[in-house]
């Protein structure tokens, strides 16, 4: 099979069948008849799962994967690739916020290059100043702390050589974060300039950008536990300092330094210190904890469509 369509379904009812449309007419032309279409329902709340079944009916090409309750955007993605069987394999968010006529020129881009992976990276981010902001910033901590070169504002959609499937579905950790998965994968991958249309309201709040990052950056990176050590040894030496200079004052001089101030915001100082390395460990050994246990990321209830494997 020569191409893979693979996108995800949560509150996607409005949208699904444009989108069907529109990627079928995409996949066509550029791999004829010789294309599927994944559809994974992530416990979409919405009639999303009845008509992406009713379109099953329609097109024998399609597929659909009902995940048995919401998983989370990005382990839905992992699912929808390791279904996948086309030699290239395009991903992209159902939402039409990402066109799925970029197939023709991501696959455009990829004959030209002969690379192995063309992904979207917006021109323009999308939203308000706060939105643009908030962006900027969760890109550039991730690189600083994860040291990872992971662009600006790129897009879920991304066409991918089999290889370069095969390869990223080797990654088997329970807490998973797609973007930072696909720039430790490796291989030939090029960026194209897009613009993101905004059909819907994002799911992504700020809440949940934050937890993003952060599993990002402690699924990827061991600086925040590098940092507790050497704040540790910051503190030791400025203390050792103080203690010091207490010591000869109260020595050598007929004005000992009053202490209670002094302690009263050392000990709250150390205290919040204390709890927040605390936290960061204990946020490392939650991660520890959930891959041991080996749990699946995902739990498939039932595949809809004729294409069985």
């Amino acid at each position: 099979m020569k191409l893979s369509i693979v996108a995800t379904l949560y509150r996607s009812a409005p949208f699904i069948e444009e989108f069907w449309r529109r990627a079928s007419e995409s996949a066509r032309s550029v791999a004829g008849d010789d294309y599927e279409i994944v559809l994974v329902n992530d416990g979409s709340p919405d009639e999303s799962l009845a008509l992406a079944i009713e379109l099953t009916q329609r097109d024998p090409k399609l597929t659909i994967v009902d995940l048995s309750r919401n998983f989370g955007h990005h382990k839905a993605m992992m699912t929808g690739l390791a279904r996948a069987e086309g030699e290239r394999v395009f991903l992209i968010d159902s939402d039409l916020e990402e066109l799925p006529e970029w197939l023709i020129d991501f696959t455009a881009q990829m004959d030209r290059e002969r690379c192995d992976a063309v992904y979207g990276v917006q021109e323009r981010r999308r939203g308000g100043w706060f939105d643009r902001l908030s962006g900027r910033i969760f890109y550039r901590v991730s690189r600083l702390l994860t040291g990872l070169d992971i662009k600006d504002d790129y897009t879920t959609a991304r066409l991918m050589s089999r290889r370069y499937v095969d390869a990223l579905l080797r990654h088997d950790e329970r807490e998973i974060d797609i973007g930072s998965l696909c720039v430790i994968t490796g291989f030939d991958q090029r960026a194209m300039p897009v613009t993101k249309l905004s059909a819907s309201k994002t799911t992504y709040t700020l809440g949940r950008k934050l937890s993003l990052m952060l599993n990002a950056i402690t699924s990827f990176s061991n600086l925040p536990l590098i940092g507790i050590f050497y704040l540790g040894i910051t503190i030791f030496v400025v203390a050792g300092a103080f203690s010091t200079y207490f010591a000869i004052v109260w020595l050598f001089t007929d004005n000992p330094v009053s202490g209670w101030t002094s302690l009263i915001v050392s000990l709250w100082l150390l205290g919040g210190l204390t709890l927040c390395a605390l936290g960061v460990i204990g946020i490392y050994l939650a991660k520890v904890f959930s891959e041991a246990k080996r749990r699946p990321y995902t739990i498939v209830r039932e595949i809809h469509g004729k294409q069985r494997r």
